[in-house]
């Protein structure tokens, strides 16, 4: 089983300015997004990733650079159009304040399932294509580093809020109580049985934990097959470096 590291890009200039970016063109990091994407890439310099993924938007790929040329060895990155941001039609480029006073507004804040933008796809569908994209990106991982692999997806806010909910069992009319920071790093592991939610919306803390640490001990004759189920009583949790 796989583990992805969930990134949001550092903030936006569309962030600062109250805009909805969506996808326009030239939206990049200011100032603090880039001190936002050092600080997250140190935090994950000591996780060896496999692979990393990003959206095709800049902002992203600002992100991911940053991080990428943080990791001890070279690290090429990908992109994938389905992770990209949602397409948000006509409300794209207009003031957020705006359009809080759109009737769609409190259609996406409190039944985002039936959210379709005008001139866009709906939320339904975003969540769909995304969902979808990540766990493509996990099984190769997996079959090409190894059901040990860590790997990295750098999105956006609302793209990763649908994809945590999809792990969580969270129905898509349920996603605004997740909250994802510009940065923050959640993390999802993909199992056979279920997806295990390893963390969210972090932006501090040490993730050495993530890499496998290598085992002083020779294996046994007929060592127990390790399977996907869910320790009763919550178990040890990782076992780190000492």
């Amino acid at each position: 089983m796989a583990t992805v590291i969930l990134v949001r890009h550092g903030r936006s200039t569309a962030n600062t300015s109250g805009v909805l970016a969506g996808r326009l063109p030239g939206v990049k990091l200011d100032d603090r997004g880039h001190e936002q994407a050092a600080a997250t890439a140190a935090r994950l310099a000591g996780v060896r990733l496999s692979a990393a993924v990003s959206s095709p938007l800049e902002r992203c790929k600002q992100t991911a650079r940053v991080i990428a040329a943080a990791q001890s060895t070279p690290l090429a990155l990908g992109t994938d159009r389905k992770l990209t941001e949602c397409d948000y039609g006509d409300w794209q480029g207009r003031a957020i304040k705006d359009l809080a006073k759109e009737p769609l507004w409190k259609v996406v804040q409190s039944h985002p399932s039936a959210a379709a933008f005008p001139g866009g796809e709906s939320m339904r569908a975003m969540q769909d294509r995304a969902v979808e994209a990540v766990r493509r990106h996990d099984r190769l991982v997996e079959e090409e580093h190894g059901p040990g692999a860590v790997w990295l997806a750098v999105s956006h806010g609302d793209v990763i809020k649908a994809i945590l909910a999809d792990a969580l069992g969270t129905h898509l009319d349920l996603f605004q109580r997740i909250h994802v920071d510009p940065a923050s790093v959640s993390i999802v592991r993909y199992t056979e049985a279920r997806p295990y939610v390893l963390g969210t919306n972090t932006s501090a803390g040490d993730l050495s934990w993530l890499t496998p640490q290598p085992s002083a001990r020779k294996p046994a004759r007929r060592a127990r097959k390790k399977t996907d189920d869910a320790v009763v009583g919550g178990g040890a949790g990782p076992t780190t470096a000492g």
